[in-house]
Parts: C-alpha cells; sequence; structure tokens
C-alpha cells in the first residue's frame, strides 16, 4: 500500500461520522481541515477513483428499512472465482468475502423486504449448486464501522437505540440512494433531492430525523479498510449459550479493537456459534492482541470459537433498499 497523504488521513479519520447537514457540507470540513472547499471535494474524489473510499454517504441499520442476512457457501477451491462471481452479480449482495474456513465464502445480503431477500439467496444457491448458510441477525451490539485510523485502539460508540415508528414510506429510496452515495459536488444533497423529487432543504432535515432515530447508523466517508493497511481483518464466531449472548456481546462490543459485535441465529448441526465479532488490524500479530484480550473476559473465558480471517474482498457497497435497484 503506498503511504496515504497526512491531510488525507486526518479528512477519513474524522468525517467517517459526523457529515455536515447544510446544503454546502464540505465547507466546514474545508474549515476544519484548513482547506479550500474545492480541495476537500478533489481529495475525496482521487481517494475514491484510488479504491481508498467506497463513496460519502451512509450506513442503514440492519433490517429497520429492508431485510438482510449474512450468509456462507462452502466452496470447492477451483470453484471460488466462479461461485464469486455468481454471489457478486446479484444486485442485493453488498459485500462478498474469502475466509479461512470450510464454509469460506461469505456474504451479506440485503433487500428491500424478506421475500426478495429469500429470492435472492434461493438463486444464488440454485446457480451455485451449493448449499447456502443463512444466519440471521439477533440484535445488534456494536454495528458502527468508523473507528479510528490513527493512534490506540479504542471501544467502539455504545449500541443506540432505534426508533423504527418514525420510518415513513418516502424514506426507503432516502436511505436507498444515501447507501449508494452522495456526488462529490459542493451541493451534493441537491442532486439528492432533484432524483427523489423532494425539496433540498426538506431532505437535509429528513436525514437527521433518520439518524437521531438511528435508522441511518452513520453519514460520512465510507473506507475501504484494506486499502488503507487494515490487511488482518477477522471475524470470530463464539459458542455462547442462548442465555449468556447479552452479557457476552457487551463486553465483547465494548473492549477497545473490535469493530463490530453482533448475535445472530445458529444453524443446529451445521452451525453453533451464535455470538459474532470482527477486529480489523493491521497484522495477524495485531489482530491476536485484541483477541487475546477477548478471550480473558469473565463473560467469555473458556468458550469454544473460531477464527476466520478474510484473505481475499469480491464486492463491497451500499445496501439494496430499493426494488428498482
Amino acid at each position: 500500500m503506498d503511504r496515504i497523504d497526512p491531510t488525507d488521513l486526518a479528512l477519513l479519520d474524522r468525517f467517517q461520522r459526523d457529515f455536515p447537514l447544510e446544503p454546502r457540507p464540505f465547507a466546514p470540513i474545508a474549515v476544519h481541515l484548513g482547506l479550500a472547499e474545492a480541495e476537500v471535494i478533489d481529495r475525496l474524489s482521487r481517494m475514491q477513483a484510488a479504491g481508498r473510499i467506497a463513496r460519502v454517504g451512509g450506513t442503514v441499520r440492519p433490517n429497520t428499512a429492508g431485510a438482510s442476512t449474512l450468509a456462507a457457501l462452502a466452496v470447492p477451491e477451483d470453484r471460488i472465482d466462479e461461485v464469486a462471481a455468481i454471489v457478486g452479480a446479484e444486485a442485493g449482495v453488498n459485500h462478498s468475502y474469502l475466509r479461512e474456513a470450510d464454509w469460506n465464502l461469505w456474504f451479506v445480503a440485503t433487500a428491500p423486504d424478506t421475500a426478495t431477500l429469500a429470492a435472492t439467496l434461493t438463486r444464488i444457491e440454485a446457480a451455485s449448486g451449493l448449499p447456502l448458510l443463512d444466519l440471521r441477525l439477533v440484535r445488534p451490539f456494536n454495528i458502527d464501522l468508523g473507528f479510528p485510523l490513527r493512534g490506540e485502539r479504542v471501544a467502539m460508540p455504545g449500541k443506540r437505540g432505534v426508533e423504527p415508528a418514525i420510518l415513513r414510506a418516502d424514506d426507503r429510496p432516502l436511505l436507498h440512494a444515501l447507501s449508494a452515495g452522495l456526488d462529490l459536488t459542493p451541493r451534493p444533497y441537491a442532486p439528492l433531492a432533484l432524483r427523489l423529487g423532494r425539496d433540498e432543504i426538506a431532505v437535509i432535515a429528513r436525514i437527521g430525523v433518520l439518524l437521531a432515530a438511528g435508522i441511518l447508523t452513520r453519514l460520512g466517508v465510507i473506507v475501504r479498510h484494506r486499502s488503507l493497511g487494515f490487511t488482518s481483518n477477522a471475524m470470530v464466531v463464539w459458542d455462547v449459550r442462548e442465555g449468556a449472548t447479552l452479557r457476552a456481546g457487551q463486553a465483547l462490543a465494548a473492549l477497545p479493537g473490535v469493530t463490530l459485535a453482533y448475535e445472530r441465529r445458529p444453524v443446529a448441526g451445521v452451525w453453533p456459534y451464535r455470538l459474532f465479532c470482527m477486529i480489523h488490524a493491521r497484522s495477524r500479530a495485531e489482530a491476536g492482541e485484541v483477541l487475546a484480550s477477548a478471550r480473558v473476559l469473565p463473560e467469555l473465558a473458556g468458550i469454544d470459537h473460531r477464527i476466520l480471517f478474510s484473505t481475499r474482498c469480491f464486492k463491497q457497497s451500499g445496501a439494496c433498499l430499493s426494488e428498482a435497484a
């Protein structure tokens, strides 16, 4: 990886969340960094073209404005590229990784509703000819991946409350558009509002409501961690009994270096693990340090677990929440 410019790094580190909600959002970012507005936009455009960032946009809390799942396939080595292409061709698949495990091809699928999600999974099974592991979310403990890129490891923000009752019919296309990303122009909310047939100021205000309600988990720069040096990324799964997942999940989510934590529904006789966490690290040694701290947590001491490092990223995009996508 080429060394990243310190100003670029400062921009990414500060604005992975709390993106300004005003007609010219890049202007206050420029003031904060001591740059011109045009230079901020140019830097983000260059980093997007170079693959350092995916987009400037929003992340949506799972299963609020649509349906989602984490799934896996056990793919023979000589079919990995073929099956990864089948999975990646689905518009509803927004993340896809190869991991070191028998169940080696992992992906996140999203859809406007459970029926559309089920159809996506059925097509993947039929096209690949492989059985699929479907691990539905039970509850998140931390789903905010906007962790600091510089300095010491820190605990991620605590779980926020969510108010799904505030959702309106016209929120889904807005959330889908934010998941796809804002235009990198001086007034990015204006073309978004135009595409939605809505008023710019009203759109900005509605985004604020969705953030406050926890439907949008953050709004800001969505980085590609591998391109920024975080190449040793492990999914760790824990065989915690059902009644113990709340305390264990909360303890794991509060541990510095753990970047995601959530409970998923196990599959009897196939996949017993119900507690998941992610560790994004610059080396396997660094990931091992975080894992060692997790292993000695009283809530996880002696618990059987598996470590699944990712070795390839096939796809990374925003959630698919619109029928038209």
